[in-house]
């Protein structure tokens, strides 16, 4: 297992240039933590199975090569995905699971059994890893613990993250090329919003994971989804009552907002809620029966009577753009919805399969999205 090495062989930072193979640098992760790790890692724990998302994105001839051992959310939490990857690399049902940080069902015995070179851990997770005492633990036994974030602040976060993981994994100049398409993806929406003088912004109710449970509603503040439908030229109806990321609606609160569109995020959580109301939406799912179950989450209080629902201006988009780095593709997925005059020319579809042929090691499945209205 690697060792950190002495303070005088710590000689780059973060952005500061190409580390050599085998240097220790100072990695300074999302949280502001000055980190010493040496570079490139080959022996990785994910803090959660969802991380795969960018780990293919920067491995991806060989996305769970360095991977030893990761949480055990992404079956349960992106099934198809999870399929899709299990297919083409049957190796990853053998790697080590674990609990969560939040949940307490982390082992770090196992995870310092298994000799990590670094553990990547989402900033979600910091609470509990600190007054857990992980970090100092993991210290005394030369194992860094770096954060990353694409969840509580991904449209702040994402390109450093995917910076932070590229110096990780020595592959800085593959990172800097996804950030570049990233952004580029972003400014195709932004750029247009920006030359409108007047424009008329639709107020847009996200509700996180519809369907999921009998409650409502779920929904996001100034963040995550809410700051990707301000993004994409909407005004995100939660914002004024959810004053974090993550917050509920009431549905007494929905009516007197009366909003124009309502996106529903949606997953295929089978393995989670088995046979729930939730929008099964993501790679290769029935648009049809996702526009059903859809439909049928309107019959709800709180959703029946508004102008979204009057006008059939209702949508469900994946859940999982939430905690990865792909967030463009909903943004401009979400402005082709909102203003549809102004992105006639945008394809959300053909961005993501042009991401996955770029930058993923599996085909593209189009089931991202689904809408009431037929063709939309």
């Amino acid at each position: 297992m690697k060792r950190v090495a002495s303070a005088a062989a710590v000689s780059l930072v973060l952005f500061s240039g190409v580390a050599l193979a085998g240097e220790t640098v100072k990695i300074k992760d999302i949280t502001g933590r000055e980190v010493e790790v040496s570079v490139p890692v080959e022996r990785v724990i994910l803090g959660e199975g969802r991380q795969i998302y960018f780990t293919a994105a920067l491995d991806t001839d060989n996305p769970f090569g360095r991977v030893i051992g990761w949480r055990d959310d992404f079956k349960k939490a992106d099934l198809d995905g999870y399929n899709i990857y299990l297919k083409k690399y049957p190796e990853m049902e053998t790697i080590p699971t674990f609990g969560g940080m939040k949940d307490g069902t982390f082992d770090i015995e196992q995870a310092v059994a298994l000799k990590p070179d670094v553990i990547i851990m989402n900033t979600e997770a910091k609470s509990a890893t600190e007054e857990s005492g992980y970090i100092e633990k993991l210290a005394a036994v030369g194992i860094p613990l770096v954060y990353i974030d694409f969840r509580e602040k991904p449209m702040e976060n994402t390109d450093d993250s995917m910076r932070i993981i590229g110096k990780l994994f020595g592959k800085e100049e593959r990172a800097e090329e996804f950030v570049t398409f990233h952004d580029q993806q972003i400014a195709k929406v932004t750029d247009v919003l920006a030359k409108q003088a007047d424009l008329k912004k639709p107020v847009v109710f996200m509700e996180r994971a519809g369907g999921y449970s009998d409650d409502c509603c779920m929904s996001f503040g100034n963040e995550n989804f809410g700051k990707m439908v301000e993004l994409a030229g909407g005004v995100n109806m939660a914002k004024d009552f959810i004053p974090g990321t993550f917050g509920t609606v009431n549905p007494e609160q929905i009516i007197a907002s009366n909003p124009d569109q309502v996106i529903v995020t949606g997953s295929n959580w089978e393995l989670y809620v088995p046979g729930g109301k939730w929008v099964g939406v993501g790679p290769g799912a029935d648009k049809a029966e996702a526009a059903r179950k859809l439909s049928e989450l309107m019959k709800r209080p709180g959703f029946t009577d508004i102008k979204a629902v009057q006008d059939g201006n209702v949508h469900a988009i994946w859940h999982q753009f939430y905690n990865s780095p792909y967030q463009f593709v909903a943004v401009q997925q979400m402005a082709k919805w909102l203003h549809p005059d102004l992105f006639k020319e945008i394809d959300a579809d053909a961005t993501f399969k042009e991401m996955h042929e770029r930058f993923l090691p599996v085909d593209y499945h189009p089931g991202y999205f689904a809408s009431v209205k037929a063709g939309s």
